[in-house]
């Protein structure tokens, strides 16, 4: 029992000295990581102060002059709380978000199988070997040995770039997947405010509807007294089937909105759920502070991950440079060889065997700077990318500040629009069923309300996208503490 033990435990002072061998000698050839140059402002086109206005009456549960947006989570962002259990269900059920997580163990697993490289392989051997021939007597041979099955000296840092290049893989798959959850989070939102909106229109729709019905009801009455011509009544059915048609467009829409609604939350959507009117508030966004920098673009998961690809890219052009120099791997191993498996582990049985093998490349027909050309190019390439993903995400950040300040002041000037046009509506309708005037004056009136009543909708509708979409592009609400 005691050799037994000794078998098991001969290899550990060969592995920390082969350890120790390779942590010495080894050099790294990975070079330093280019400085991107994205050429955007250090701050925003517009002040976001004046930009950006807090709606009256809104939840204001975070600053702007205390956190950034990605420190935000969507919980703290979004007021309603049918879309709050929308946003959780979806992030539970939502397919495209789930494949996003596989993959993110799939390279984390790539990772592991990489960074195993860097460590021995040590397995245990026993055999037993039966040897004869025609002027011999068959003879039994047993042999059990434990050591390192293959191992390469990393002198290089080949084998250490490539599990870094692996592990960045793995950190940009990661930022991937926030990247789809914040994603997510925003189409919810937006299929979520879409529905608000046909639902609205299709209030309004029915409401003008109802109205003109009522009116076509006065109108018939009139022209059985001859108070009003054929042309009156005429023109007053075609404003009920008007409204009738737009009625059954907007019930289209608001299934088709459900439907969508329904994928991104990955499963059916019960009534309870749904919104009932369209509320002024869904979000709670505080103003932005006037000296926001650019920098907070450099938090967008699509921005990192871009810059752990630049950095996987740039550990590759190690390896390659590391492929030009000689490679030494080992094998070894101790254990007992004897010809009776009961005397096996008997004094005077030990056998030890260590084997390096030195690979020295001398002629590789250009293969070797050829695949060092390739991993600069990619190099290159993912450093390019870095920087195009900073230039959009600065215009988006910018178009979405831009639309900030002309959306509140074009939904203002639209309620007051709005609010014009009830009351003219209200004139028209009591002047016409005083007879003072035609009906094509109240019919005006009323086309007129109901152009300003579908705007004011599109209006707030676009107000609350925008809301949506400038704290998707500012990063927010995708760290782990906000789900």
């Amino acid at each position: 029992m005691s050799d037994l033990l000794t078998i098991k435990r001969a290899p550990v002072p060969m592995l920390a000295m082969l350890a120790s061998l390779a942590v010495a000698g080894c050099g790294i050839l990975e070079p330093k990581l280019p400085e991107a140059d994205a050429a955007i402002p250090a701050q925003w086109p517009l002040p976001p102060t004046t930009a950006m206005a807090a709606t009256p009456g809104a939840v204001q549960t975070q600053d702007f002059t205390q956190v950034y947006a990605a420190d935000i989570g969507w919980r703290d962002f979004f007021v309603d709380a049918r879309l709050e259990e929308l946003i959780a269900r979806a992030l539970e059920n939502n397919r495209d978000l789930r494949t996003a997580v596989l993959n993110v163990e799939r390279a984390r697993a790539r990772y592991r199988i990489q960074r195993a490289d860097r460590l021995p392989s040590v397995g245990i051997n026993g055999t037993m070997t039966r040897i004869g021939g025609d002027d011999r007597s068959p003879s039994n041979e047993f042999t059990a040995s434990v050591g390192i099955v293959d191992f390469e000296l990393d002198l290089f840092g080949r084998v250490r770039n490539l599990s870094q290049a692996a592990l960045q893989q793995y950190f940009a798959q990661e930022e991937a997947r926030r990247s789809a959850q914040l994603s997510l989070v925003a189409e919810i939102a937006n299929a979520y405010l879409t529905l608000i909106a046909d639902q609205e229109l299709q209030r309004v729709a029915r409401e003008a509807l109802i109205n003109r019905q009522q009116a076509l009801s006065l109108t018939e009455k009139r022209y059985e007294l001859g108070a009003v011509s054929a042309l009156d009544l005429s023109q007053a059915q075609t404003s009920v089937e008007t409204a009738r048609t737009d009625l059954s467009r907007y019930a289209g829409f608001v299934a088709q909105d459900i439907n969508a609604l329904s994928l991104l939350v990955g499963a059916p959507i019960e009534a309870a759920s749904l919104p009932t009117r369209f509320e002024l508030q869904v979000s709670g966004l505080s103003p932005l502070p006037a000296n926001l920098p650019s920098e907070v673009l450099l938090r967008r998961p699509d921005v990192l991950q871009a810059e752990y690809l630049l950095r996987s890219a740039n550990a590759s052009i190690g390896a390659a440079r590391a492929a030009f120099f000689p490679s030494i791997r080992l094998t070894g191993a101790v254990g007992h060889a004897s010809d009776e498996l009961s005397d096996l582990f008997d004094d005077g049985t030990k056998f030890w065997s260590f084997s390096p093998q030195v690979n020295l490349p001398i002629f590789q027909g250009g293969r070797l700077r050829g695949s060092l050309g390739v991993a600069r190019v990619d190099r290159d390439i993912a450093l390019a990318q870095y920087e195009r993903s900073i230039q959009a995400g600065f215009r988006e950040v910018a178009d979405a500040l831009a639309l900030t300040r002309t959306l509140a002041e074009q939904k203002a000037s639209q309620e007051a629009l709005v609010a014009a046009a009830t009351r003219g509506e209200e004139l028209s309708r009591a002047r016409y069923e005083a007879g003072s005037d035609s009906y094509l004056v109240l019919l005006d009136a009323q086309r007129t309300l109901y152009a300003a009543q579908q705007s004011l909708i599109a209006t707030q509708l676009a107000e609350q996208s925008n809301r949506v979409v400038l704290y998707k592009v500012l990063g927010g609400g995708w760290n782990e503490n906000s789900i």
